[in-house]
């Protein structure tokens, strides 16, 4: 191992084989077509709804988990559906790549939601899930 790597390295365990669970937040944005986009957006997230993987939308994301190929072909079903109705469509994709891990949508927030309690002085708690 060449000397410039962290001793860290050394420990860390790298991703082989199939990549499994993930999650992957994307925004899509239709180009093209006007100022007023919300009914495209809501078409492509009726998309990820009707999936039945777990999913969140927030303000500028949706984030899905799951499997690899469950997840992209969610995305990709959601671009298709955008791309039928605009003539150029943005995406934004970034994905949290752990095997073995389930239900880190939830896990991670509430970790965060933990760790704030424990802070002295005032804290802000995420809104619940509107699914």
């Amino acid at each position: 191992m060449p000397a410039a790597y962290p001793a860290t390295h050394a420990t860390r365990t790298r991703i082989t084989g199939t990549i499994g669970d993930m999650l992957i937040a994307f925004s899509i944005t239709p180009l093209g077509v006007g100022e007023s986009v919300g009914d495209l957006v809501a078409d492509a997230v009726r998309v990820v709804r009707e999936s039945g993987l777990p999913n969140r939308t927030d303000a500028m994301f949706t984030t899905v988990e799951g499997e690899w190929d469950e997840v992209m072909a969610v995305v990709k079903r959601a671009v298709d559906t955008m791309a039928a109705q605009a003539p150029r469509v943005s995406l934004v994709l970034k994905a949290d790549l752990r095997p073995g891990v389930t239900d880190a949508m939830t896990a991670k927030v509430a970790h965060v939601d933990t760790r704030l309690a424990d802070l002295p002085g005032p804290t802000a708690t995420m809104p619940p899930n509107q699914e």
